[in-house]
């Protein structure tokens, strides 16, 4: 049996407290929908952190309990410390999956990451999206059609200020005729990141079957993949694998001190 995923779903959880139709949405906030929809997976162990908790939820501690850390931030990307945007870093970097959701594009930690500056086109009028699927193959789109249609929604456009991705596997097309690249991946360190866009606040989209199963899809495919890279470390000649020629000779040691004969 495989070992079960462990996922943090952190959210800022401020909109749902602030705007009663978000509230009415997402009662238990963003991130308790998704523990719940995503619960049901027998592959994943799921718990949820909010901006307010101890350390701003994700203590090292808690990261280093993490597989994946899913990322859901808007209106609090300010109060977002230096301190946990390096813990988040340093373990993605360490081989731990990042999912960044909707405007977590502009969040401290993507652009960390990213080193770019994530910025983008938008316009919130909930306009018709579609999510066309344009890597068929790759695992986190696996079980969707051509697209996935949201009836309202933020739209998003180009240009977008992000590295060329690693793999592009969905692009979005809104009812006012912007296009952008809406899923997208990359690797930084031993670490994989996906970027998923669909998912404003006030539109009920995580509600959306097929939004959850390609959260679901980009969790598998964001866990950690074998051993994260050694730490670099000096390595002392009389520690070498094979002999090292120099020169002709074959360097020894004495008396601590590298010596050819």
């Amino acid at each position: 049996m495989a070992t079960p995923i462990r996922v943090t779903i952190w959210n800022e959880f401020v909109h749902e407290r602030q705007n009663p139709a978000v509230a009415a949405i997402y009662p238990k906030g963003i991130h308790g929908l998704l523990a719940e929809v995503l619960s049901t997976q027998g592959d994943l162990i799921i718990r949820t952190a909010t901006l307010d908790e101890p350390e701003q939820g994700v203590s090292q501690s808690v990261l280093d309990e993490t597989d994946v850390l899913l990322w859901w931030g808007h209106a609090a990307h300010d109060q977002v410390l230096d301190e946990t945007v390096t813990r988040v870093q340093q373990r993605v970097l360490a081989g731990m999956g990042l999912i960044v959701l909707h405007s977590g594009h502009w969040s401290r930690v993507f652009k960390r990451l990213m080193g770019t500056s994530c910025a983008l086109c938008w316009r919130e009028a909930g306009e018709r999206e579609r999510v066309w699927v344009v890597n068929p193959g790759h695992p986190i789109a696996a079980g969707i059609g051509d697209c996935i249609e949201i009836g309202q929604s933020e739209m998003y456009g180009e240009p977008f200020g992000i590295p060329t991705p690693d793999e592009l596997i969905f692009v979005s097309w809104f009812q006012g005729g912007e296009v952008f690249r809406s899923g997208a991946t990359w690797t930084r360190g031993s670490g994989r990141i996906f970027y998923f866009s669909p998912g404003h606040e006030v539109y009920p989209i995580y509600h959306h079957p097929d939004v959850q199963r390609v959260i679901a899809n980009g969790i598998r495919w964001a866990s950690p993949q074998g051993s994260p890279a050694s730490t670099p470390r000096h390595v002392p000649v009389d520690q070498a694998r094979e002999k090292i020629e120099l020169r002709g000779g074959t360097v020894h040691v004495e008396d601590g001190k590298l010596a050819g004969q």
